[in-house]
């Protein structure tokens, strides 16, 4: 096992011992739902509560670096927190769910899936939608300018492979209510294009 899939498991096994529930989205879900690449980072969206941070926090405390008083405030303003693997440096970036409707949607919508991280090292996680992956990074396009040719390809990436499988009428209404409507308009007629 390498160390990024022994840290990986570690937390997903946490996650699940405390009956967190969470779903792994970002660049390892854009790497299933589409074309793979490599990643220095895996994002969780998870729906952390105050009373869980102490537990969380001392399950993990021998292998990571973990700051519960930092992971207290980034709870109370809504901002993600980071967890960082001692033995290989790997980072793990843990987005809250509570109060936020739309990651509350994609942890309801997430499977349970085997997911690969390269070089043979497989974890069983919960794992964002095809769709929900596909408007998280509209959304991160968005946020980033419009400048990010890796976000756009895995967008790209997920419409190739996915195709006909995408529930278009859900990605219409989140697209709407994440303001990345204009954004999925245009995703879908370079295919229509293509």
């Amino acid at each position: 096992m390498t160390p990024v899939q022994l840290a990986f498991e570690e937390i997903v096994n946490t996650l699940d011992t405390l009956r967190i529930p969470y779903m792994v989205g970002g660049s390892v879900a854009s790497s299933v739902h589409g074309f793979f690449r490599s990643t220095n980072d895996i994002d969780l969206v998870a729906a952390m509560q105050p009373q869980h941070i102490v537990r969380f926090a001392s399950r993990l405390a021998a292998n990571f670096y973990v700051d519960p008083e930092t992971m207290q405030e980034a709870l109370a303003q809504e901002r993600p927190f980071n967890l960082i693997h001692l033995a290989s440096g790997y980072k793990f970036d843990i987005f809250p769910a509570a109060g936020n409707t739309y990651f509350e949607m994609q942890i309801e919508r997430s499977k349970s899936q085997e997911v690969t991280l390269g070089e043979g090292a497989n974890v069983r996680c919960s794992l964002a939608t095809a769709e929900d992956t596909l408007l998280a990074k509209l959304v991160w396009y968005r946020r980033g300018g419009e400048q990010s040719e890796r976000q756009w390809n895995d967008v790209r990436g997920i419409r190739s492979v996915q195709g006909s499988r995408l529930d278009r009428a859900y990605m219409t209404k989140w697209a709407r209510h994440l303001n990345v409507d204009d954004l999925l308009d245009r995703l879908l007629s370079e295919e229509e294009l293509g």
